[in-house]
């Protein structure tokens, strides 16, 4: 069974397969520097997780209920096909609410070097997350290009530009934190980037968020496309 977007079998299967994620320590953050959203959200933080993440070396999927919504194959991403992220593999529980998307019909408002209009990126949506009572948050940049090849030039050229290639809600992480980085990875013909921040008291489980965040959401798109015929 293939659990797309949500599910611990899909990160598993991502994690053990896909190749090393860029980690790029982020620089101190401008607030005012922020994107106007098309369609803003505002749910309160959530509560902690239950238990402290940790991770086996060899954990054992665990199904966990789909946080992402099914989609025609090939359709135009939008960013209500996530929704609150709830996460479990092995030992691992994590958990974040959503509490901000926005759908761009091209992807301008994040393009802030050019480098997507270069590379025709398709589109791109922006996905706002908390945690922990709102001691992590985190940003993701979800884009659409043209083809897999297209995607890895892409995000080859992201990582040379460091934190400076996009434009994200920084009103949706903190300004000031103790732990700062971004991660980008490519599934299919998609870019994911998750940006995330965590004060001092969440330092220490931070990496477990988001190096988890990434990986499941960049394994909905190994399926999301796929046309699945009984």
């Amino acid at each position: 069974m293939l659990l797309l977007g949500g599910g611990g079998v899909g990160a598993y299967l991502y994690l053990r397969g896909s190749g090393p994620q860029t980690n790029v320590a982020l620089p101190t953050i401008d607030p005012s520097a922020t994107t106007a959203p098309s369609d803003p959200q505002s749910d309160p933080p959530s509560d902690p997780p239950s238990s402290e993440p940790s991770e086996p070396a060899e954990p054992t999927p665990s199904a966990t209920r789909p946080t992402s919504k099914r989609v025609d194959p090939g359709s135009p991403i939008e960013d209500d096909e996530f929704g609150d992220w709830r996460f479990k593999l092995g030992e691992v529980k994590l958990e974040a609410d959503k509490v901000g998307g926005w759908t761009y019909s091209s992807c301008k408002p994040v393009d802030a070097r050019g480098v997507l209009a270069q590379n025709d990126c398709e589109r791109a949506v922006q996905l706002a997350y908390t945690a922990r009572g709102g001691h992590i948050k985190a940003v993701q940049i979800i884009m659409s290009f043209p083809s897999e090849q297209v995607a890895k030039k892409t995000a080859t050229r992201l990582n040379s530009l460091s934190s400076d290639g996009l434009r994200w809600r920084t009103d949706k992480t903190h300004a000031d934190f103790a732990y700062g980085k971004i991660r980008t990875s490519t599934a299919k013909r998609y870019v994911i980037v998750t940006v995330l921040t965590a004060d001092k008291s969440a330092k220490s489980v931070a990496t477990h968020y988001h190096a988890y965040l990434q990986s499941d959401h960049a394994s909905y798109f190994l399926f999301r496309d796929l046309t699945i015929t009984s």
